[in-house]
Order: C-alpha cells, then sequence, then structure tokens
C-alpha cells in the first residue's frame, strides 16, 4: 500500500468508507472519530504554520514594493475568480430556476438567523482584522487577525538590519520548516482520516431529503463543477501556458483532502506541501498567497451565496429585478470575503445577502434555508474543492507572473 501514491491511497480509502457505510449504515459511526481525530491534527497546526509561513514569506520579500505588487496581484485574481465564479451562479440558477414550485417540509427545522454574528459591512470585515491582541488571535484561532499581525510583523522585519534582521529571519524560516516537517507526518495519515470522515458524511446522509431539493443541488454542483473544470483551468493556462492537467494531478491529495474536511483552512497545510513541493512555487510567494487564499478567496462559496439567495427568491415567489441581482453579486462577493471567521459561515452569510435585497424577514425563509442546512454537506465538500483549487491556481499564476521558472519540473520522486 505504501508504494501507492497518497492520492491513490486517499481513493480507496473514500471508496471504502463509503462502502463500509452503506453496509453497516449507523453501526459504522464507530470509526468516525478517525475523522475527528485527523480534522484536529489539521486544526492544530494552522495558526503556527500561517504565523511562519506568512512572516517569513513576507520578510524574504525585502522591500514594501515587492509586498505591494505581489498583494495587488493576489488581491486582483481573487476579485476576478470570485466574479466569475458569482456570475455563473446566477447565470444558472435564472435559467435552471430550481426554486420554482418546490414544497418545504414543515417538519424541517427552521433556522434562526438571529443567533448569529454578523458583519454589518466591508468596513466591520477590515475592522475585523486588525487584532487587539495577537496573541488572543491566535489562541482563538482568529485566522484574519493572525494574518494581520504576520503581515506588518514581517514587515516591520525587513526594516531591520544586520543581526536581529537576520535572526529573526533564520528564526521564522526554522520554525516554519519544523512546521513543514510536522506537516508531512500529520499529511501521511491522510488515507485513515479521510475514511472516518467519509464513513460518518455516507452514514448520516438523509437521501430522501435530496430528492426533494435535487434541483437545487444539481444547479449548484452544475456551477461548481463548470467553475472548476472549465473557468479556472482556462484562467490558468491563459496566465501560465501550462497544460492544467499538470495542475490537477500535483494538487490531488490537497483536492481529496479540501473535498473530505469540506474546510480550506484544514486542507491549507496539505495545500501548501503540494504547492511547493509537487508544483515548485518558491517558498515566499507559497506563504504570502495560499494562507491569504485559505481565508478570503472563497470562490465555490460566493457561487453558493449567490445561488442560494436566488434559489430561496424563487421558492417564495419574489421575484427580483436586474438592481436587486447586481446587488447580490456585489454582496455576495463581500459575504464570502467575510464568510471564513464567521461560525456557520456559509449559511450566516446567505442571511447577509438575504439582508442586501430585502427578503430575509419572509416567515417561509427560515424553513427554506433550513432544509438546504440539511443536505448542505455534500455540496459544502464541492464548494471547499472549489476553494481549494482556485487558491492553488493562484499561487501559481502569481508565481509565473512574479518570474518563477521550473514549476513542475522539480516534483519530489
Amino acid at each position: 500500500m505504501k508504494k501507492l501514491k497518497l492520492h491513490w491511497r486517499v481513493l480507496i480509502a473514500m471508496a471504502l468508507g463509503t462502502i463500509f457505510a452503506l453496509v453497516f449504515k449507523e453501526n459504522s459511526l464507530f470509526v468516525a472519530p478517525l475523522g475527528t481525530i485527523f480534522m484536529r491534527l489539521l486544526k492544530m497546526i494552522i495558526v503556527p504554520l500561517i504565523l511562519f509561513s506568512i512572516t517569513t514569506g513576507v520578510a524574504s520579500l525585502g522591500d514594501s514594493k515587492t509586498l505591494g505588487r505581489m498583494g495587488a496581484k493576489t488581491f486582483a485574481y481573487y476579485f476576478v475568480t470570485s466574479i466569475f465564479a458569482i456570475l455563473t451562479g446566477l447565470i444558472l440558477t435564472n435559467i435552471i430556476q430550481p426554486g420554482v414550485g418546490v414544497e418545504f417540509s414543515s417538519s424541517i427545522q427552521s433556522f434562526d438567523a438571529n443567533s448569529l454574528q454578523k458583519p454589518s459591512s466591508l468596513g466591520g470585515i477590515i475592522i475585523r482584522m486588525i487584532p487587539l491582541n495577537p496573541i488572543a488571535a491566535m489562541a482563538d484561532g482568529d485566522i484574519l487577525g493572525v494574518i494581520f499581525w504576520s503581515i506588518v510583523f514581517g514587515f516591520a522585519i525587513t526594516q531591520l538590519s544586520g543581526r536581529p534582521q537576520e535572526m529573526l529571519t533564520h528564526f521564522f524560516d526554522y520554525g516554519f520548516q519544523a512546521m513543514m516537517k510536522l506537516t508531512h507526518g500529520i499529511i501521511a495519515l491522510l488515507p485513515i482520516g479521510v475514511f472516518g470522515l467519509i464513513t460518518k458524511a455516507v452514514a448520516t446522509s438523509g437521501f430522501e431529503l435530496f430528492k426533494a431539493v435535487g434541483l437545487y443541488m444539481l444547479t449548484i454542483v452544475t456551477g461548481l463543477l463548470i467553475h472548476w473544470m472549465i473557468t479556472l483551468p482556462i484562467i490558468f493556462y491563459l496566465f501560465t501556458r501550462i497544460n492544467p492537467i499538470k495542475h490537477l494531478k500535483a494538487m490531488a491529495p490537497a483536492f481529496m483532502t479540501a473535498f473530505s474536511t469540506s474546510s480550506s483552512g484544514a486542507t491549507l497545510p496539505v495545500t501548501m506541501d503540494c504547492v511547493e513541493n509537487e508544483v515548485g512555487v518558491s517558498n515566499k510567494t507559497t506563504s504570502f498567497v495560499l494562507p491569504l487564499g485559505a481565508t478570503i478567496n472563497m470562490d465555490g462559496t460566493a457561487l453558493y451565496e449567490c445561488a442560494g439567495v436566488l434559489f430561496i427568491a424563487q421558492a417564495i415567489g419574489f421575484d427580483l429585478n436586474f438592481a436587486q441581482q447586481f446587488v447580490i453579486v456585489l454582496t455576495a462577493f463581500l459575504a464570502s470575503v467575510g464568510a471564513a471567521a464567521i461560525p456557520s459561515a456559509g449559511l450566516v452569510m446567505i442571511f447577509v445577502v438575504l439582508d442586501a435585497v430585502g427578503i430575509s424577514d419572509h416567515p417561509d425563509v427560515a424553513i427554506i434555508v433550513g432544509t438546504m442546512l440539511a443536505v448542505d454537506r455534500p455540496l459544502d465538500m464541492f464548494r471547499t474543492l472549489v476553494n481549494v483549487t482556485s487558491d492553488s491556481i493562484g499561487a501559481v499564476v502569481i508565481a509565473k507572473s512574479e518570474g518563477e521558472t521550473g514549476l513542475y519540473s522539480n516534483k519530489k520522486k
């Protein structure tokens, strides 16, 4: 088994987990702790990995001009791909109209949006990025705060000279190397973790409910597949002139981890490992682009926000005009950026978008969102896959634009 490449071992684990859950059903849940343990191991290393990787990445950039140039490219890429994803969801939902004629069961528990914390504006998101206490941000897992602190501290290191700069740069570089060693060890457990995660997902799925909202799910999955298989590969090829298949093969372990865990953050260690060691992107680019992407670049989530709100509007018979749909596009983008640090991210942000077009108070909305929540697990798996793909392609696009060479030619044997 060890002779097989990691992505094949993960595929076998996914197949075995599915079969195991279908055969033993609820009795198979005794293996679910394997997935829980693996997720905790991944989440355990996220904060220190981001701290060391971004700080050493920014410190290695050398000056504010380089940092500003790379930052501008990175955010431009995030914006373009997210807008393409949102427009894909918008067009598909208008064409297919999955919400028309759908009846929702009153047995579904309604979703209480009032208990959830929501950012009020883009300004609120920016303010939340600045931690009052960086140590508390690390302890609480406030990823946006950790990223902001790491960027400004890394920049401060570039302003030093002589021995202080050398010592701090080496400290964070060595810390990053140690974190990658730890990451390799945890990645070796990936097939075991995936087996537990897939078994739990299949054993607890409500297939009858899936049939009731099948057209809605089909619309979301179709949009995600278009973005994953057409839009992102085209962007990748236009900016790199490299066959996208090479990228898919190099990133296979990260993609399978994303699909299994439904968490861009938890997948970050595997994504960084693949981009740096399999693709050949430099540490300074990987360390800067990927942690930012895992936190604020959510193409799959953006598509879902847009399509989900249109689905709800169709289901309650609310006709959205062009201006309201344009508001959805803009709000869905901002919501996807702010989703990462918010509990129940995708569905919380759907209420933000619903508020923007004035239909969040409709009496049937809570029941509809409750139904969407009940069938969200498989959709979340696909969304995360798209999110991680966009992040990894962004790292390669930025690397290519910065003149990096030898991509896909220095992979480990």
